[in-house]
């Protein structure tokens, strides 16, 4: 058996073990499997908090909570800016680097797209060579998505920082997953709470033929915005569920919250579907800002007719648009907390036109550190980004530029 046989058979024992460990240890148990495999002075695994702007490591079983605390029984939170741990995220790249007379290999662990954080593993000189790693992190990734069903350690973890209730609502709204990646497309968002939850939120759902968005933006602050936000959200889910299409689901979401809201109460809202095969995306836009698509180098708003906002009036429709997506369009939908007064600095066709190759992933992040940055810190209103970046269906027309 060769060197790389015997590595194979001791990366299944690995997962074998990993598998049978409970959700809160897997990770630890990993961890500590892939040391003994890779003479690994000790493996860490930096979780990405929820701010994405800090790494903090985490510890499931307690020897390794002992391990990694302070003094104080905090846990390090490593801000990602300008470390090396920022570029294996970004980049998404193993990095190599030579320390203490061996090296240093950092992987990233991501998911479908979605980056979860990364595997530091310092070896020795003499450690036997592995050219597996790369498959642990992709196998970790999925560990940390199933423990996070089982346990709240990793929400602990990425919890730097105090919730409020509000916050804690709206973010249990959100998409397990900030982003998704296939070969027809990559959509991530990103939602930047201002200081009284203002009620924003995005989703994305993806089925056999379609994929599903929405961006929606509560009237109001606090408690109150986050259980606007539930009605409509819960009800749009369940109506997709069921199979309503998307006239189906704006109308029965529309008298959902007419029913539960109080009078003046209602939230402004953009859901889209696109067609897998053929690349044809319809909206339905109740009160809210257009969408802006890139193509081309060229930053256009995609003028919409334009409803009221959902919860007004019961027993209404909704109308439709269709847009024909070409390969390579990339369409962003914002809420009007990424375009609020404070931030009239902030040249967002400006800076689409700028960011036009980067990932979606990141580009939403850099939108939500530029209106940072603009307001000085102090939103007035969240500020919600949702970016489809379109590399095409098997089923699209000879004609890309028709539209309806």
């Amino acid at each position: 058996m060769t060197i790389a046989d015997r590595a194979r058979v001791d990366l299944r024992e690995v997962l074998r073990t990993t598998c049978a460990a409970s959700p809160v240890e897997a990770i630890d148990v990993m961890a500590d499997g892939l040391a003994t495999l890779t003479g690994a002075t000790y493996v860490e695994f930096l979780i990405t908090n929820i701010t994405h702007r800090a790494v903090v490591r985490f510890a499931g079983s307690a020897a390794n909570a002992a391990r990694v605390q302070q003094e104080d029984g905090t846990v390090p939170v490593v801000p990602l800016r300008g470390t090396v741990y920022d570029q294996v995220l970004r980049r998404q790249q193993t990095v190599r680097m030579e320390e203490g007379g061996g090296e240093r290999i950092l992987v990233p662990v991501t998911e479908t797209g979605d980056a979860l954080g990364v595997i530091d593993l310092p070896r020795g000189a003499d450690a036997v060579d592995f050219a597996d790693i790369a498959a642990v992190a992709e196998a970790l990734a999925r560990i940390v998505i199933a423990s996070r069903r089982h346990s709240d350690l990793m929400d602990w973890a990425q919890d730097t920082s105090p919730f409020s209730l509000a916050a804690e609502i709206q973010r249990r709204l959100l998409p397990g997953s900030y982003t998704c990646e296939t070969a027809r497309f990559t959509v991530a968002g990103w939602l930047e709470p201002a200081n009284a939850v203002g009620g924003d939120t995005f989703d994305y759902s993806l089925d056999r033929n379609n994929l599903h968005l929405s961006v929606t933006d509560a009237v109001g602050n606090d408690v109150n915005a986050a259980l606007l936000a539930s009605v409509l959200l819960g009800s749009l889910r369940n109506s997709r569920r069921r199979g309503a299409d998307l006239a189906g689901q704006a109308r029965t979401a529309n008298d959902a919250l007419a029913a539960h809201a109080q009078v003046g109460q209602f939230v402004t809202g953009q859901l889209a579907r696109v067609d897998l095969h053929t690349g044809t995306m319809t909206f339905v836009n109740a009160g809210h800002p257009f969408p802006y698509r890139v193509r081309g180098g060229q930053v256009s708003e995609i003028e919409l007719d334009i409803d009221m906002p959902f919860g007004l009036y019961p027993g209404r429709d909704l109308q439709l648009r269709r847009l024909q997506l070409r390969p390579g369009d990339r369409i962003v939908l914002v809420t009007d907390g990424m375009l609020e007064r404070n931030a009239e600095d902030l040249d967002l066709p400006g800076m689409l036109r700028r960011e036009a190759d980067t990932h979606p992933r990141e580009l939403v992040y850099e939108l939500a550190e530029t209106v940072l940055h603009a307001t000085g810190g102090a939103l007035d209103d969240d500020a919600t980004v949702l970016c489809l970046d379109w590399r095409g269906g098997p089923d699209e027309p000879d004609r890309p530029d028709r539209e309806e």
